[in-house]
């Protein structure tokens, strides 16, 4: 059943990059140093008082000097950032369109966003795979051309329904996209960091930050944006240790 479902999804995956990749490849697109969306579980696990931490986390973690301090040293000293939320197949919700990133007031607007913006999704399924593939397939179609290509997934959960995580994430590969995880853990998802190693993160560089709970939320986004906007290479299996 789980094969069967599987290919059907990847068929699917395939006809969806080859149908949206090349929307913006006749337009002139602006080179950055990152292109980052970054992709937050909004599914019905979340609720509300961890989903406004989620969305704080992320806020306060880019305001973080490390931040503009790693954008400002980069080779063109630009990004193009973009923020959506997902859950169920077909349930991928842009929050924040993709916005180049050249001033610490770009940083703020984009923050204060975040804070200020309501939630869109309340519920639906654990959909990774699909997540990832929307993620890849907006970084191909945007109007920017990055040295670097980047989905920053976070979540809560296993995949429960629709393409599967692995999958996702090896059609994301194939288009030259890396995928890192934040897996967020409780003593009810023993074994999500493992499998955020396994069957979400990949590509170059690939690497995973796991939050102990949604307390440690903005100390493991605050690592993963750091690390991702200075590329710095994590030697340790694909996992970077949180740090406070």
């Amino acid at each position: 059943m789980r094969a069967s479902r599987a290919s059907l999804w990847v068929a699917f995956a395939l006809l969806s990059a080859v149908v949206i990749a090349p929307t913006a490849d006749a337009q002139k697109r602006v080179p950055v140093d990152l292109e980052l969306i970054l992709m937050a579980d909004g599914s019905g696990s979340v609720d509300d008082v961890e989903f406004l931490i989620q969305r704080q986390g992320y806020a306060k973690a880019l305001r973080h000097p490390d931040i503009w301090h790693g954008i400002s040293n980069g080779i063109l000293r630009r990004i193009a950032l973009s923020y959506v939320e997902w859950s169920g197949p077909e349930l991928q919700i842009p929050i924040i369109d993709w916005t180049v990133i050249e001033k610490k007031s770009d940083l703020e607007a984009f923050a204060k966003k975040l804070e200020t913006l309501p939630r869109r999704l309340h519920s639906g399924g654990t959909a990774i795979g699909n997540a990832i593939l929307y993620g890849a397939n907006s970084i191909k179609s945007n109007l920017f051309e990055g040295t670097r290509e980047v989905i920053d997934l976070s979540g809560d959960g296993w995949d429960r329904n629709g393409l599967p995580a692995a999958a996702g994430r090896d059609q994301a590969v194939k288009m030259g996209v890396t995928i890192n995880g934040l897996p967020i853990l409780d003593e009810f998802r023993t074994g999500l960091d493992k499998f955020f190693v396994e069957n979400v993160i990949g590509g170059r560089g690939a690497f995973s930050v796991p939050a102990n709970g949604f307390k440690d939320v903005f100390f493991a986004i605050r690592r993963k944006l750091i690390l991702e906007i200075s590329g710095m290479p994590i030697k340790t299996n694909g996992v970077a240790g949180l740090r406070k």
